[in-house]
C-alpha cells in the first residue's frame, strides 16, 4: 500500500512542502537540498537495522553487510577531509559536538567559544545548552567591523585559561584562521576544536582553508554545504582521541547507529569527492559574493562588509525596521530567510537587527551570478518598501517564474 493510499494527512502536508520547497527561493544559509540518491537510502531496508558498537565490534548479529557500509562511509569521509581517523555515527552536528565535550571534558572544564550573539552556536557554550551548562563557558566575539580580533582571543584565553578552545560559527562571513586559533590554544596548553559545520562543503574543495593539521578535533554535519543527509560527523589525526572520541558517541550518548543515514552519508561523500564538487563550492561562494556586491550597491550594510564564504549577514541597525520584519516580508515575497544577531545588537534575539542569507541551496538548483544579482535586486526591492503587501506578492510571482526555470525535485517523486 502505497503512503497516499494508507496516510493521506502526510502525504499531502509532504506534497505541500515539496511545492514550497521548489516555489520558493531557499536562502537559509543553513539549508541545502540533498540529492535523490541520498533520499533513496534514507528511506530504505537499512532503517531496519540495529548495530550497536563499531564495524566487526557490534553487539548484534547480522552486521555483516552494514559495517562494510559503514567502513566506507568511515574511508570516503577520512579521504575527503585528509585525516586519519573519522566517526560518521552522530545523528547531529550538536549531538557530535556533545560526543566532543564528553571524550575529552570533565563537568566544570572551562569551554573558551563564540559568543551566540556574534555569530557562534548553541552548542558552543550557550548558557541555555548544555554545553553552557555541563561546562563553565567563555566567550570570544566580533569586533563591530564583523571580524574575529584574534589579539583578543589571545587575551581572554590568558585570562581564561580554558581546557578547550571552540572556533567555528553559524553566522560568520569571513574566513577562520584556523592556525591562528592553534597558536592560542597552545599557549595556554588548551585543545582546539573546530566545528566546521557550515563551511565542511567549502574545505573539502579547498575553497576555505582546512582545519588539519591545526585542530585536535573537527566536527560538520553532513548536511548544510556539504548536501548530503542530516546527520554529524567527528574527525581526528590522534588516535587516542579517537579512541575516546568513539567510547564517548557509542555507549557514551547513542545507542544503536542509523544504519540508513551512514549510508545516505557514503553516497553524499561519494558526491563531494566528484571533480564537480569543486566547481559547486566554487559557485557557493561566487554568488554569495555577488549577492553580496548587489546589496551594497543598493545601500545595504554587511556585517564585515561583504562575504568570504556562502552567507552574507544584512545589518539593519540603521533601518527602521527589525531582522524579524524583514525575514517576515521577504518569506512573503517567496525568498525564506533568517532573522540573525548583528554586532551592536539593540534588539532581542527574538526580534535581532539583521538577516543571515546564504547561497547553497540556489546553488543547488543550478543558478548563477545573473540569478542571484536579480534576487539581490528583488530582496532590496522588499526591503526598501518593507510596509508594501501587494509589492511583496508580485515579487513572489516573479521569484515562483525564476525558480520553474531550475527544477531541484520531480512532482512524481512523491
Amino acid at each position: 500500500m502505497s503512503l497516499e493510499n494508507f496516510d493521506k494527512e502526510i502525504f499531502d502536508l509532504t506534497n505541500k512542502e515539496l511545492k514550497r520547497q521548489c516555489d520558493y527561493l531557499e536562502m537559509i544559509a543553513s539549508e541545502n537540498f540533498t540529492y535523490p540518491e541520498v533520499m533513496e537510502v534514507m528511506g530504505s531496508i537499512l532503517t531496519n537495522k540495529y548495530a550497536e558498537g563499531y564495524p566487526n565490534k557490534r553487539y548484534y548479529g547480522g552486521c555483516e553487510f552494514v559495517d562494510e557500509i559503514e567502513q566506507i562511509a568511515i574511508n570516503r569521509c577520512k579521504k575527503l577531509f585528509s585525516c586519519e581517523f573519522a566517526n560518521v555515527q552522530p545523528n547531529s552536528g550538536s549531538q557530535a559536538n556533545q560526543g566532543v565535550y564528553g571524550a575529552l571534558l570533565k563537568p566544570g572544564d572551562k569551554i573558551l567559544g563564540m559568543d551566540l550573539s556574534h555569530g557562534g552556536h548553541l552548542t558552543h557554550g550557550a548558557k541555555v545548552s548544555s554545553s553552557g551548562k555541563y561546562y563553565e563557558s567563555f566567550f570570544y566575539g566580533v569586533e563591530l567591523d564583523g571580524r574575529i580580533n584574534y589579539d583578543k582571543v589571545y587575551e581572554i584565553a590568558q585570562i581564561v585559561k580554558p581546557k578547550m578552545i571552540i572556533c567555528g560559527a553559524s553566522a560568520y562571513t569571513r574566513e577562520i584562521d584556523f592556525a591562528k586559533f592553534r597558536e592560542i590554544a597552545d599557549s595556554v596548553k588548551a585543545y582546539l576544536f573546530a566545528d566546521v559545520a557550515h563551511i565542511a562543503g567549502l574545505v573539502v574543495a579547498d575553497e576555505h582553508n582546512s582545519p588539519f593539521p591545526h585542530c585536535h578535533i573537527v566536527s560538520s554535519t553532513t548536511h548544510k554545504t556539504l548536501r548530503g543527509p542530516r546527520g554529524g560527523i567527528i574527525m581526528t589525526n590522534d588516535e587516542d582521541i579517537a579512541k575516546k572520541i568513539n567510547s564517548s558517541i557509542f555507549p557514551g550518548i547513542q545507542g544503536g547507529p542509523l544504519m540508513h543515514v551512514i549510508a545516505a552519508k557514503a553516497v553524499g561523500f561519494k558526491y563531494n569527492l566528484s571533480p564537480e564538487w569543486k566547481i559547486y563550492a566554487k559557485q557557493v561562494k561566487a554568488n554569495a559574493k555577488k549577492l553580496g556586491e548587489i546589496l551594497m550597491s543598493r545601500n545595504f550594510d554587511l556585517v564585515s562588509g561583504g562575504t568570504d564564504n556562502h552567507l552574507v549577514l544584512l545589518n539593519l541597525l540603521n533601518k527602521d525596521y527589525s531582522g524579524k520584519d524583514a525575514s517576515n516580508a521577504l518569506e512573503n515575497a517567496g525568498i525564506t530567510t533568517n532573522k540573525n544577531t548583528v554586532p551592536g545588537e539593540i534588539r532581542s534575539p527574538f526580534i535581532t537587527s539583521g538577516v543571515r542569507i546564504g547561497s547553497p541551496a540556489l546553488t543547488a538548483r543550478g543558478m548563477k551570478e545573473a540569478e542571484f544579482e536579480f534576487i539581490a535586486n528583488k530582496i532590496a526591492d522588499v526591503l526598501d518598501d518593507i510596509n508594501n503587501t501587494s509589492l511583496q506578492e508580485k515579487v513572489k510571482d516573479e521569484v515562483k517564474n525564476l525558480a520553474s526555470k531550475f527544477i531541484i525535485y520531480n512532482q512524481a517523486m512523491y
